[in-house]
């Protein structure tokens, strides 16, 4: 499957298609509103990049014990779920007077909720599509994320300089709604992909996904470099002030003009050998922010160091090629609460490193820089261990996979 033509004609991800669109809209808009709203009240960029990334450390305070729900709960059921309490939690913000702590308590309820379903949407896009369709349909539901980025903080931006900033709460909110909508009536009723109970499979399968000595290094070059550079976005607001969407806009548009060419036009056999100079060329433009340029050469930079994300693909046709297929719900769940950890992480330690250094232009820009040098430093480090999930090292023998591993 090489076309979106193609990829299309299938109806349910069409529909599953939608359905993101809309959640992916809400959500940028929400949290431009949010980290706004904290930066205005505190000045704090440590709370600033708290308010936007830090959601996901309430997933890793869960991910050892809910994870496997993605395999055993219904697609559609766990989709509607995470909806209906994303929308809640975006009314809630509507309070007047809400202060900052109550608004962070708002955003670890909804992410108490994602924490346990988290791998569903990744593993339905496999269950939906032909195995040969998988990167093509992957790449695109990541250009609809760099989409929605660039159109949602493009008019947030626009919005912000109209209306008080909690009225985007409620635009947050309608969107999801709409989303819960159109799983619910276009999806079909997927069962579960596995049985169990969820404690006791969550942790034998993190074990087992953890343990392998293929598969986590591949999760480990999926998270770290990336949660570093997204903690130099955390520092847009602080560093650009009420023009800091037009940033985030910017690095979504990077990410949308990489996933887009590595899903549709560039062969396997390539991909594969692009993944560690994109985890480099994710962070070395960054360094220019040493200087503390203006907002246009930062939107520059953010566009074309955010080209660098698209290593995710390859990376991710590695993981399917060496786990099991009735584990895919957790394994990508096990990727995107590693994956928005690392984000978290990132984030507060740029957020404390700007607060040490200066939160002027010229102590945001440093930390940025530094922040690159080290997911420079983090991705020369893993390229000894994610040199055994190449595709060629791969089927030499399965004693190279680990205790734990399996492929599917």
């Amino acid at each position: 499957m090489r076309t979106y033509r193609e990829l299309f004609a299938i109806r349910e991800y069409t529909v599953l298609f939608v359905a993101r669109s809309f959640v992916m809209l809400g959500v940028v808009v929400g949290n431009l509103a949010l980290g706004t709203i904290v930066f205005q009240t505190t000045r704090s960029p440590l709370l600033t990049g708290i308010a936007l990334f830090g959601g996901p450390l309430v997933q890793l305070a869960t991910s050892h014990f809910l994870l496997a729900t993605a395999d055993l709960i219904r697609p559609r059921t766990a989709m509607v779920l995470v909806g209906l309490t994303s929308a809640g939690t975006d009314l809630l913000q509507l309070v007047p007077g809400l202060a900052w702590g109550w608004r962070l308590a708002l955003v670890a309820v909804g992410y108490l909720v994602v924490s346990a379903t988290s791998g569903t949407v990744m593993a339905l896009v496999g269950d939906i599509v032909p195995a040969d369709g998988f990167v093509l349909a992957r790449s695109t539901m990541s250009v609809l994320v760099g989409g929605m980025q660039v159109i949602g903080n493009g008019i947030g931006g626009l919005l912000l300089l109209w209306f008080a900033t909690t009225h985007l709460f409620l635009i947050s909110a309608s969107l999801t709604l709409v989303a819960v909508l159109v799983a619910r009536f276009g999806l079909a009723d997927h069962a579960p992909r596995a049985s169990g109970k969820v404690v006791g499979r969550t942790q034998a399968v993190n074990r087992e996904l953890l343990g392998s000595r293929v598969v986590r290094p591949l999760y480990l070059t999926m998270w770290v470099p990336n949660g570093l550079i997204v903690g130099c976005e955390a520092l847009f607001i602080p560093y650009a002030g009420r023009h800091g969407g037009y940033l985030f806009a910017a690095a979504a548009a990077g990410m949308l003009a990489g996933d887009l060419s590595m899903g549709r036009f560039v062969p396997e056999r390539v991909r594969d050998r692009l993944i560690r100079p994109l985890r480099y060329a994710l962070a070395v433009p960054y360094l220019v922010m040493i200087l503390a340029p203006g907002n246009l050469v930062a939107g520059l930079v953010a566009l074309v160091a955010s080209v660098g994300y698209c290593a995710h693909l390859p990376l991710q046709e590695r993981l399917i090629r060496h786990t099991a297929a009735d584990q895919r719900g957790q394994v990508f769940g096990l990727y995107s609460t590693g994956l928005m950890v690392g984000q978290a992480v990132g984030a507060i330690v740029a957020g404390a490193l700007a607060g040490w250094l200066g939160h002027g232009r010229e102590g945001v820009g440093q930390t940025m820089a530094i922040l690159a040098v080290a997911s420079c430093l983090v991705t020369l480090a893993l390229s000894r261990g994610l040199s055994r999930s190449a595709p060629v090292r791969a089927q030499v023998s399965r004693s190279d996979l680990g205790a734990g591993s399996r492929t599917g």
